[in-house]
């Protein structure tokens, strides 16, 4: 909706407006998966939780976001508190890096499965897609500026 209403009010009057997008992803292997996107990918560890009834979580700053990797059982322990039931499932990432290339080679040195290599798009960035670890499709992507 325009200027900032939503359905019930604006959106300052519901709580203001968002300040952090969290992406929850949950790992069957969480120790290869922190591995690869805190080292890899080098991406800060923020803070490690762990759930009442074991798991963890750990959140790593990506930047402008947060990518926040959950292994199955705090998975389900937040899909149990936020819904009742289990839920989630995986999606596609993209993630902003100085040089694609370089990137996409030490992702596949850490064991991602190259799907496509860095390609000029359209709207000039190079762009990787990959097969990573916690079942996450990603795009590797550097922009290139403005084309000449």
């Amino acid at each position: 909706m325009p200027g900032g209403e939503v359905e019930g009010g604006s959106a300052t009057a519901r709580g203001g407006r968002v300040a952090q997008l969290r992406l929850a992803v949950t790992a069957d292997d969480y120790e290869r998966a922190l591995r690869f996107y805190r080292d890899v990918l080098g991406m800060p560890e923020v803070g490690t939780f762990a759930g009442p009834e074991g798991g963890r979580v750990t959140i790593l700053d990506a930047g402008r976001a947060t990518l926040e990797l959950s292994d199955p059982p705090y998975a389900a322990y937040i899909d149990e508190v936020e819904v009742g039931r289990r839920v989630a499932g995986p999606i596609r990432v993209a993630f902003e890096v100085a040089d694609a290339a370089v990137a996409t080679d030490a992702a596949s040195a850490a064991g991602a499965r190259v799907l496509a290599p860095p390609t000029t798009t359209p709207w000039n960035s190079s762009n990787a897609r990959l097969e990573a670890p916690a079942g996450l499709q990603i795009t590797l992507f550097a922009e290139r500026g403005d084309p000449d």
